[in-house]
């Protein structure tokens, strides 16, 4: 079955004094574009990030984002006090105006830069749960993987149902494209008759006019190439392969057919048959772009 290139997934972990989430998301995209926010650390988490996004998919604009939370009673923390002397140092005059009040210890501690976690401190992390971090990660990407193999259920649905009428259109249109040589001719014949009422018709021009016109009108060779392309529609969809650049392609051979057929056409219900299908076609076309 095809698989779309959108989807969601979410998974969590947890070690002694440390929790984490990893999410996964997937767009469209023309190829595979994997992008990754990572907590400083936890850099080294990328090429595992990349390597399981390219082992699982093949095209889709995906981002794969990492949030650490680590227990206060186990975070190792530095207070920065250059920056809190400084942030003193700019409140003073408003203090000393009465504009202010002298800052609380827990409001400065709060600031920007006033805090930060002693370096080593995620490395030491990155390190202690490396292997459960990449568990989780690879569950994540297979979650996803799943969710943009349940959007490929439903557009090969949607893709299946568009191809029926497509054949529809064709199996109709060639009925229609049988009778045309003997529609043609009468058409000839009603004409001539409008415009030379009085002046014999010979009945051997009459057949080559109609003979050249009938050919001029034939789709036959349209409606075999829809019918062609159609059956490989149709055998993409039932494929595990990437199949959405094949699925385009095809979409816009299609599309050369139907207007190739409503160009050739001289009956006003093949006309109308053409223009249906250039819908189907164009819905094909637009659905096409969702899969992987």
């Amino acid at each position: 079955m095809i698989s779309g290139m959108t989807g969601f997934a979410r998974t969590d972990g947890a070690i002694e004094g440390v929790r984490w989430t990893w999410e996964v998301r997937s767009v469209n995209g023309r190829g595979l574009d994997v992008k990754t926010r990572l907590p400083t650390g936890f850099e080294a988490l990328e090429q595992a990030v990349r390597e399981g996004a390219q082992k699982r998919f093949k095209r889709g604009s995906i981002q794969a984002t990492l949030a650490v939370k680590q227990d206060a009673a186990q975070a190792a923390v530095s207070i920065n006090l250059a920056q809190i002397e400084a942030y003193l140092a700019i409140g003073e005059r408003y203090v000393s105006a009465g504009r202010a009040t002298a800052p609380r210890w827990d409001g400065l501690l709060a600031l920007r830069g006033a805090t930060s976690a002693e370096e080593g401190a995620a490395d030491d992390i990155a390190g202690r749960a490396a292997a459960p971090l990449h568990q989780t990660l690879n569950a994540a990407l297979d979650a996803l993987d799943a969710a943009r193999r349940q959007e490929g259920a439903m557009l090969a649905a949607v893709l299946g149902g568009l191809t029926d009428r497509i054949d529809a259109g064709v199996r109709d249109a060639r009925a229609l494209a049988a009778a045309q040589p003997g529609a043609i001719r009468e058409r000839i014949l009603q004409r001539l008759e409008a415009l030379a009422p009085d002046v014999a018709l010979d009945p051997q021009r009459v057949a080559q006019e109609a003979t050249v016109a009938a050919l001029r009108a034939d789709v036959q060779e349209e409606l075999e190439r829809l019918a062609a392309h159609t059956q490989e529609v149709r055998a993409l969809l039932a494929s595990s392969d990437a199949a959405g650049r094949r699925l385009d392609f095809l979409a816009q051979e299609c599309a050369r057919e139907a207007n190739t057929l409503c160009a050739k056409s001289q009956d006003l219900a093949l006309t109308r048959i053409g223009i249906d299908l250039k819908t189907a076609v164009d819905q094909v076309k637009e659905q096409a772009a969702n899969v992987e």
